[in-house]
């Protein structure tokens, strides 16, 4: 009897160590998760294509609630006015002049330039302070196996169009998940059974609900609004069949090879006899899926520990179609695609995270895709140490004065006989034809009086052309792969491809 009692108080004791020790765990503050980020870049989206940035034609309420719940930046610029030197600068924080990949650079049968292995990236970076990374979309920056492929990048996971090229078509015969080829049986000898925007928005999700204890990064570089013009036969493209059926565009006829069936073409583009109703479609759908993510993140309890951004590649495309100037899609910027003219660089940027960034807020601040970088280690408290040409905009997210502005931004375009331009305090000077010295000229613009870079200012300052000529040659290195002014030498033959 004695020896029960004995062994009872010493379970009791026991039991009451535990239990104070457990008291102990529970009262103390557990450290928090880093914050999920989740960047979603819409393809060939201009800055004025969101209603939040006046679109009057399409519809985009998932977005538009991030603007009215987040901040919306007025003055952001993608890292170049096409798609692989933009991802690019996206990746690396490095603009144009320093970046690795400069221009779109074709590799057949599949593929595009690679980036090289030796340099940070923001997936790198990301995963090195415990971040599980995944890129789903389209890609573009090397293809698998190379040292541009995503899972060489800092990558845990990548889904979809490694080539952008390939993404020409939304019914494509495959798809890459990681080293793998996902054929698309429905879609083969051009048949149109799967659209590869919905099973990329799926892994998307899919890889939310996975990791939805971890910090995770991930890069979301929709196709949408990229041509071809096509969108599902569903309640949403009926809806604008309807709308502009009195005033449907001129339609698109494609070029040999370009319609779907046996004969299909991969990069080429189909026939639309709507281009307007599907332009708007592609739009609206792209917010659908939006949509689906905020959902998501809410019924998995982590919408306050997540940071989602909204942007674009670069300002709307012309092509197989596409009408920006009915959409007024550049928001009466000049320029569109392959322009350095404010129309084909600002795009739209909007942040959000529930009770981190104040409801409502605009941002003036002067910003471009190689802040990115330096903003992510800001937020999660990590240096990012790496050699870059950005600064950190999580101050202006948060309503707050930024630590550093930028002095001046930066591009180079490799396309069109080259491009330069610098964007700098009130002033934004332009140099065209770069490369065929006889017909280089040069555009000045005084932004605060002249937004819409209307009226050329140039012949009249000389001296401040000089000065600004100066400081834009001098951020410029030399590329071997992407050879930029006339005495460079370019060190293979290998073809720049117009995207």
């Amino acid at each position: 009897m004695e020896r029960v009692s004995y062994i009872l108080r010493v379970q009791l004791i026991f039991a009451s160590i535990v239990f104070l020790i457990a008291g102990c765990n529970q009262s103390s503050d557990p450290k928090p998760q880093k914050p999920n980020i989740i960047y979603i870049l819409a393809d060939d989206m201009g800055y004025g294509d969101l209603g939040c940035y006046g679109q009057k034609y399409i519809e985009t309420p998932n977005i538009d609630q991030m603007a009215q719940k987040g901040v919306k930046f007025n003055y952001h610029f993608s890292g170049s006015t096409v798609c692989a030197p933009s991802r690019s600068s996206l990746l690396t924080g490095l603009h144009t002049g320093h970046a690795p990949v400069r221009g779109n650079k074709e590799f057949f049968p599949e593929g595009q330039q690679a980036l090289p292995d030796t340099l940070m990236t923001t997936a790198k970076f990301l995963k090195q302070n415990g971040y599980v990374t995944a890129a789903m979309g389209k890609w573009g920056l090397g293809f698998i196996g190379t040292s541009g492929d995503p899972l060489n990048q800092g990558f845990d996971d990548f889904y979809g169009f490694n080539c952008q090229r390939e993404a020409h078509s939304y019914y494509p015969d495959h798809l890459w998940k990681n080293y793998d080829k996902v054929e698309l049986p429905g879609n083969l000898q051009g048949g149109m059974s799967t659209y590869a925007q919905d099973l990329i928005q799926d892994e998307a999700l899919s890889f939310i609900k996975k990791n939805r204890e971890n910090p995770f990064y991930l890069y979301l570089p929709y196709v949408a609004p990229h041509a071809e013009l096509i969108a599902p036969d569903d309640s949403i493209l009926s809806y604008y069949q309807q709308k502009f059926k009195d005033i449907k565009g001129k339609p698109y006829v494609a070029s040999k090879g370009g319609d779907y069936g046996p004969d299909m073409v991969v990069g080429k583009y189909a026939s639309q006899d709507e281009p307007r109703a599907h332009f708007a479609a592609m739009v609206s759908r792209l917010d659908g899926y939006v949509g689906e993510i905020v959902k998501l993140l809410e019924e998995e309890g982590i919408a306050e520990n997540t940071l989602i951004i909204f942007t674009s590649d670069n300002g709307p495309h012309e092509e197989a179609g596409a009408d920006p100037d009915f959409f007024n899609s550049n928001a009466g910027l000049i320029g569109h695609k392959r322009d350095l003219h404010e129309g084909g660089v600002r795009v739209p940027f909007i942040a959000y995270m529930p009770k981190v960034i104040t409801a409502g807020s605009i941002s003036n601040q002067v910003s471009a895709f190689w802040d990115m970088n330096k903003t992510y280690g800001d937020i999660i408290g990590a240096e990012y140490s790496a050699d870059t040409d950005g600064i950190s905009l999580w101050n202006s997210m948060q309503g707050l004065e930024p630590k550093v502005r930028h002095e001046f931004l930066y591009w180079e375009f490799h396309e069109k006989g080259g491009r330069q331009s610098i964007r700098k305090g009130d002033y934004k000077l332009v140099k065209l034809n770069v490369r065929k010295p006889e017909k280089t000229t040069l555009e000045l613009y005084n932004l605060k009086k002249d937004p819409s870079e209307r009226k050329n200012i140039a012949p009249s300052n000389v001296e401040l052309v000089y000065r600004l000529t100066t400081e834009m040659e001098a951020q410029h290195t030399f590329n071997p792969i992407f050879p930029f002014y006339p005495d460079e030498v370019k060190i293979d033959n290998k073809p720049f491809y117009v995207e």
